[in-house]
């Protein structure tokens, strides 16, 4: 038996919670997982993890195993790297989950910069604004807006990002421009944007001199993907309030038109965020102050990138 590749499938299996998707994620056929697992059973003489048909959980003895095991694998690491050049020269397989909007108009325009400085980087990009499962998937970070809940990972603020509040011209042309928030109210049909992740809707905001008002008002549309949403706001089908990186070039050029500029909504926090428990190898740190230098880039005055389009 091999027991640190045996400790390292025991570990991902303990965190991914079925045999595939550990097999999947550590590029193993599925029979080699299962057999390094009975192996290292029997060379323990205990049972570490507890079968289902649907999942695969841990025994107490597995617990208290797996906490000793991932501190293990973390500090080899930490080893390799410190005996190899991997810390100047990253190298292997990161997997980045981003939302629609941030990878399209950000992130990936910018990769071409994040290749060449490390070449040896396999990017695996998941875009989506789905909540995903960080530990079962294997994913080493994501880029989310917004305050977090799970206060067992690691957080990153990397940016604010800046809304605006707009419309189609052929809208405010059937509907009118309107002067106050509350003029949402009635006559105007809303086009809102929902969570993903619990439904929630996210209705207008509006603060200005210390004044806060929320819009009451039910939503005609509303859409849980970030550039659904801005395509719902080309089609003319409401007024909403979207992130001013992804619309300003289409203000620019008069596709959608800002409505009550004299009010704004309070800036969204960006974060990269990663597992409390997992290991910050050096590709993974070397993507955090990258993106970070990314993010940092986006003007606070309109919220769109510095860097060159290519």
């Amino acid at each position: 038996m091999d027991q640190l590749l045996a400790l390292r499938v025991f570990v991902r299996i303990a965190e991914a919670g079925t045999f595939v998707r550990a097999a999947e994620s550590l590029n193993l056929p599925k029979p080699t997982v299962t057999k390094l697992v009975q192996s290292l059973e029997a060379h323990l003489g205990a049972k570490l993890l507890q079968r289902t048909t649907r999942r695969v959980s841990v025994t107490p003895e597995g617990a208290a195993y797996y906490e000793r095991a991932r501190v293990l694998i973390a500090q080899l690491e930490e080893m390799d790297a410190t005996a190899s050049s991997t810390r100047t020269s990253p190298s292997g397989r990161l997997r980045v989950d981003i939302g629609s909007s941030l990878a399209n108009v950000i992130l990936i325009p910018a990769l071409p910069d994040f290749r060449a400085r490390y070449p040896d980087i396999q990017l695996e990009i998941g875009v989506s604004d789905r909540p995903v499962d960080l530990i079962g998937d294997a994913i080493d970070c994501v880029i989310r807006g917004g305050e977090l809940a799970d206060s067992t990972l690691v957080a990153k603020r990397i940016a604010e990002l800046d809304y605006v509040t707009c419309a189609s011209p052929d809208y405010l042309a059937r509907f009118g421009t309107p002067r106050h928030p509350a003029e949402l109210e009635t006559g105007h049909q809303l086009l809102n944007y929902f969570s993903s992740l619990s439904n929630r809707p996210f209705a207008p905001v509006f603060v200005k001199a210390g004044e806060r008002l929320e819009t009451a008002a039910q939503a005609a549309v509303a859409v849980n993907e970030s550039t659904a949403h801005v395509t719902a706001l080309l089609a003319g089908l409401g007024i909403g309030q979207t992130f001013r990186f992804i619309v300003q070039p289409l203000i620019d050029a008069g596709a959608l038109v800002p409505v009550l500029t004299d009010w704004s909504r309070p800036k969204h926090p960006l974060f990269v965020v990663y597992p409390q428990n997992r290991h910050l190898s050096a590709r993974l740190r070397v993507f955090v102050c990258w993106v970070a230098e990314v993010f940092d880039a986006i003007q606070p005055a309109t919220g769109t990138p510095r860097y060159p389009r290519t």
